[in-house]
């Protein structure tokens, strides 16, 4: 544990050497997060899987919680500090509706979204690793496909601090959040909190407001995703000047630049080695894991990359488009959160049925 630690520590202390020491803070920030979400089995597809499922709604009581508390720190600070610090905000669409309700589908065939992917292949879940390098691959794929769905359908963004002022839009945001609470309590079956993921969801409002001080803009996931895969092409040949969106100034520098000063990059790799050292302390009490049949491992990697194509065309994840949209008072988190369960509803039951098949063929 204290060798770990000690290397933990260690390479904390070169990339800030090397690159500097905001680098490593935010390297250490995911690093934090990926502890705690790890830890404490705090997510965000699981806890829907288990609303849908079994009508418990601790989970998406505590990440309602954590949102609110997110947009009650930031949105002030965002608010009075324009061009400094800025939001998670948005465009609302079709094809941006359409793409969350897929990426809502195909987290659960996996059970994780961008975050969860990352948590789970840090703490060794073979379907996240198998899912991980298509989710990269899927990211750089959507983010080539961007300009084609803007020109396809209308996309408005729309900022509730912008319309409203800050605080109306904070009182909305919470307002909002407790309605989604009260919905969730109607259907719950059982008990609405659950004391260690409370804890986990201060916890993790408390660090995404840190982020927001210390990379200038919420937590996001999947931008370094599309990065890691984008730098791949180029490395074998892929013109970037033939993408949009990869000619604009900050994706070409990021493109240029390494990845240990890229933001997305950094808190990605630190949310890895965070589940990595949580599962590592955990592992005497982990129970057996199920065996699957090797077709579902193909699965996961095809939900994988269409995780990786609908995340880029619904501008986030649950992270970036949802906890960070809502919380940064964007309507896009809002109809994130709609589309998005919408297509986990659907994605639960068709990997119930896929993974009792599978499972029972690996007997």
């Amino acid at each position: 544990m204290v060798k770990r630690i000690s290397l933990v520590i260690s390479l904390l202390l070169t990339l800030a050497v090397l690159a500097g020491v905001r680098f490593s803070v935010l390297l250490g920030l995911g690093l934090t997060i990926g502890f705690i979400l790890e830890r404490f089995g705090f997510g965000f597809a699981g806890p829907w899987r288990r609303f849908i499922r079994d009508r418990d709604a601790q989970g998406i009581i505590a990440q309602l919680i954590a949102i609110g508390l997110t947009a009650l720190a930031i949105q002030p600070l965002i608010a009075y500090a324009p061009g400094t610090l800025i939001g998670a905000i948005a465009p609302v669409s079709l094809t941006m509706i359409i793409a969350a309700a897929i990426f809502g589908l195909s987290m659960q065939m996996i059970l994780g979204c961008g975050s969860g992917t990352l948590v789970n292949a840090g703490s060794g879940n073979l379907l996240a690793l198998a899912a991980l390098p298509l989710f990269c691959v899927g990211s750089f794929l959507g983010s080539l496909l961007i300009p084609f769905a803007i020109q396809s359908t209308p996309h408005i963004p729309l900022s509730l601090t912008k319309l409203l002022g800050v605080e109306q839009s904070v009182v909305i945001t919470l307002v909002g959040l407790f309605i989604v609470g009260l919905t969730a309590r109607g259907f719950s079956q059982g008990p609405i909190w659950n004391g260690r993921f409370l804890i986990a969801a201060i916890l993790l409002a408390v660090l995404a407001v840190l982020h927001v001080l210390v990379a200038g803009q919420p937590w996001g996931v999947v931008y370094g995703l599309g990065l890691w895969a984008a730098k791949a092409a180029h490395g074998i040949g892929w013109d970037p000047n033939t993408a949009q969106f990869w000619i604009h100034p900050i994706n070409a520098s990021a493109l240029k630049e390494s990845i240990l000063t890229d933001t997305t990059s950094l808190t990605n790799i630190g949310l890895v080695m965070g589940a990595a050292l949580a599962a590592w302390i955990d592992s005497v009490n982990r129970p057996f894991k199920q065996r699957i049949a090797v077709w579902y491992y193909l699965v996961a990697a095809f939900f994988g990359l269409l995780l990786g194509i609908s995340s880029r065309l619904a501008f986030g994840c649950n992270v970036g488009g949802l906890f960070s949209g809502i919380a940064s008072g964007s309507m896009h988190g809002w109809a994130w959160l709609a589309a998005g369960f919408a297509g986990s509803i659907a994605g639960v039951h068709l990997r119930d049925k896929l993974w009792l098949l599978a499972s029972r063929e690996a007997k």
